[in-house]
């Protein structure tokens, strides 16, 4: 799995023109915003989301409390799991 470090060596940028690009900060020339881009690519580089989240403070998750479990719905995922056909492919 290719890194922000990995990026920034293939294109011959530092890390923070590397995070700049990834942040889509105007202080970044265009020639070498393409570097970046191509390197990332390439790379087949994927920004790290939880690396994000303990970066930014935020999550960007929407967390869901429910007081009850019953109803329609809830009966028939219950039959299901009990006569096993939730895990058959």
């Amino acid at each position: 799995m290719a890194t922000i470090y990995d990026v920034s060596v293939m294109a011959g940028v530092s890390l923070a023109t590397v995070s700049r690009v990834m942040n889509n900060n105007t202080k970044v020339s265009d020639r070498t915003k393409q570097k970046v881009l191509d390197a990332m690519q390439s790379l087949g580089y994927r920004p790290n989301t939880i690396a994000q989240s303990l970066a930014s403070n935020r999550s960007n998750s929407v967390g869901v409390l429910v007081s009850q479990l019953d109803g329609a719905f809830y009966e028939y995922s219950d039959d299901r799991n009990r006569n096993g056909t939730a895990n058959r492919q």
